[in-house]
Formats: structure tokens, sequence, C-alpha cells
């Protein structure tokens, strides 16, 4: 379920829960990158944000690599971080209030406030910020996705059906605008996490591509060498532009046993492992982060991991990469796991939500007004989240 419910940690403190990201040049302000943070699944459409927590954007510049280089690009040392805090969500009597106000600092350590739910959002110093409930936008069919992995053959029917339509998230939409912030850079990585506030600031997830956490890593049976380590809140705590050397060698053999397992589904081996058991890969999933070129225009679908792509093709790419909010991304990521490419579309059944996003800020539907399901229901396939 793209990040949602992404370790122990997410289940207990739902609040803390990145549920995705998705980074694309504005459709409605050519030269502005937006970026979208979503948070809290299953919110309610009254939720609102932790005054506990700092909700953060990070963006780094990025070289691509060559065609055969393990690590797909070349992080850059210079940063671009924009952090946002909350007030006290709860009134003065202790219940829960219905107006918070919230603070975006920027890169240069301006600052720009606004209110949660004000759709025209607050804006200053080259930014303008949008918070609040919004209508779940990730398209897949979790429970077939689940059943896949359970029975190691594909589930997928069509139609499909989209297990988060209906439900909300909290949403922070960062629009920015790249003359003025990035200052010249064309191609850069993004991540967003949320950490505690305060004087020591603890990472407690991150995220960069859909299902990395929950597809990816999460399966323990097919790993020969940590079968039996939950290793989703190791890798939530990590940098993702510098992974520590502690756990690099778990989250390989996780992912070089995962990721054969999804190519071998339909029966011959796309992606052939080294003499190490290495998978092709694995590396490349471990740049976790989307890669945006924001000299490229809005793309509504299909610019997602097309930059990648074209690097392993060694050809040059001809979108603007990131993650836009209607594009059906799980097709693509099966598709690539299962044959790489080489073989018929993977397709989960579904190809876009009920309410789509719009390509006018804040971007994405409003909320809807009945709460939908929550932590602990059990899926279509009987098996309980996460």
């Amino acid at each position: 379920m793209s990040d949602h419910i992404s370790g122990p940690r997410a289940l207990a403190e739902p609040i803390t829960d990145i549920t995705d990201v998705y980074v694309f040049p504005s459709p409605e302000r050519p030269g502005n990158l937006v970026l979208v943070v979503n948070t809290l699944p299953f919110a309610s459409p009254s939720a609102l944000f932790s005054d506990g927590l700092v909700y953060r954007f990070r963006m780094r510049p990025l070289t691509a690599g060559l065609r055969d280089d393990p690590a797909p690009f070349a992080v850059g040392g210079q940063e671009f971080v924009f952090d946002f805090v909350f007030s006290d969500p709860t009134g003065g009597d202790g219940a829960r209030g219905q107006d918070q106000e919230g603070v975006c600092t920027t890169p240069s350590g301006e600052t720009v406030s606004f209110s949660v739910n004000d759709e025209r959002g607050g804006s200053g110093h080259g930014v303008r910020v949008f918070a609040g409930p919004r209508w779940d936008p990730f398209i897949m069919d979790a429970p077939a996705a689940l059943k896949t992995i359970a029975t190691g053959e594909l589930a997928f029917t069509d139609p499909g059906s989209i297990y988060l339509d209906g439900k909300n998230v909290l949403s922070l939409v960062l629009e920015v605008d790249c003359a003025e912030v990035l200052k010249g850079v064309q191609l850069v990585g993004v991540v967003a996490e949320t950490l505690t506030r305060g004087t020591l600031g603890v990472r407690i997830e991150r995220v960069g591509r859909p299902e990395v956490k929950n597809m990816m890593l999460a399966p323990k049976q097919f790993d020969p060498v940590n079968r039996d380590l939950e290793i989703r809140d190791l890798y939530n705590m990590e940098d993702a532009f510098r992974l520590a050397e502690g756990y690099l060698g778990a989250y390989r053999a996780r992912l070089n046993a995962n990721l054969a397992f999804w190519d071998g589904l339909d029966g011959k081996t796309d992606w052939p492992v080294d003499g190490n058991g290495a998978h092709p890969l694995t590396e490349l999933v471990l740049a976790d982060y989307l890669v945006v070129d924001v000299s490229k225009p809005y793309a509504e679908q299909g610019s997602f991991f097309e930059i990648e792509r074209a690097i392993r093709r060694g050809s040059s790419h001809e979108t603007c990469g990131g993650r836009a909010l209607n594009d059906d991304v799980m097709d693509t990521i099966f598709t690539l796991l299962v044959n790489a490419g080489n073989g018929p579309v993977i397709r989960d059944g579904v190809d876009h939500a009920t309410k789509p996003a719009s390509r006018v800020f804040p971007y994405l539907a409003p909320a809807n007004p009945v709460s939908v399901r929550t932590f602990g229901e059990p899926l279509a396939s009987g098996t309980v989240e996460p």
C-alpha cells in the first residue's frame, strides 16, 4: 500500500506515518515545482497535524551516472530543506480544535505562515503552501498484491479494486519557484520525512518511491539471511541520500531475495543475478528518492521512473520524471519488476481514482466528508493490515 503503515512504529503512531510522496512540475504555473507529502492513513475529514512533529522535504542535486554504474546517480552536497511545524491542535479546554496554523521554513531560513484547510494557501519567499485533509490519490489493488505475495502467483483481475479509494490523508502541498529557490539546479532527488520536534530531532519516517518498504522490503519469507527481521523501521531511520554501513547488507539481502521473487512470477528470469546473488535493481531501489528534472514540462502520465529507465538504457531521458498525482505508477512498477518491460504490461486492474487530482492548486481532491475504514480492519483477501 505505497508507504501506508510501513512498519511497527507507523502502526503504533499513525500520525507520523507518511503514506505517499509526489513531485511534479506545476501544470498551473510553469517554472514551479510541486511537492506533496501525505500522512495519517485513513484520516478523518476533520483531522489535524501534530504539533510534536517536523514535516520535512529534502532536495539534493543529482548527476546522472552511466548505464553500467551500480549507483544510478551521484548525489550533490548542496541541500534544500523545507520544514513545516504546526500549532497545538487542541482548544484551550483540551477539546479538539478546528483551527490550526502552520509555518514553513525555507532553505534560506525565511518563514511563511498558513492556515490549515485554507485552499488559497500561504505564500511568500518563492513558495506557496497548503495543508489539510484530502482524498487519498494512491491507485492500487492492495489485496491482490498481498495475495500475489502470499501465493506466488499473479492475482490481479480486471477490473480490480482500489482499496484506498474514498479514504483520506493529511496532505501537505508545497509549490516552489524554481528560479528563485533552486537557482539553476535542474536534476534533483526528493524525499519527505517526519521527525520529532525539539532539540533532538529523530527521523521517524522517510519516503521516496512508492512500495519500496511494503512490497520490496516487508516480505520476510524469501530472505535466506534475515528471515525473522522486521527491517522497515531500521530503513525508515536512514538518511535516504547516504545509507549507513551498519544495515546495508541486510537491506541488500532482503531486496535481492524479494526482487528475484517478483521477477519469477511470469515463469522466466528477466533480471539475472550476478555471481554474488545481487539483483540488477537492488542498488537502484536503494537510491530511494524521487528524481525530477525541473526543466521539463508537467506530464500527467508516464513520467514516473522514466529518468532512471533512460539511464539503464544509456539514453537521454525525455520527461520530467518525478511522480504526478494521477499517474498509475503501480503498473509501471509491477511491469518493471516482473518482466523488465520485455513482456505485456502487468496491470493491477485499476487505473485512476474515483476523484482524480486537478491541475490547479492545491491539486488533490477534497477530502471525503465520511470517514471510511480504520486501522486493523481486514482487507478483502482476509489479511489484516499491515
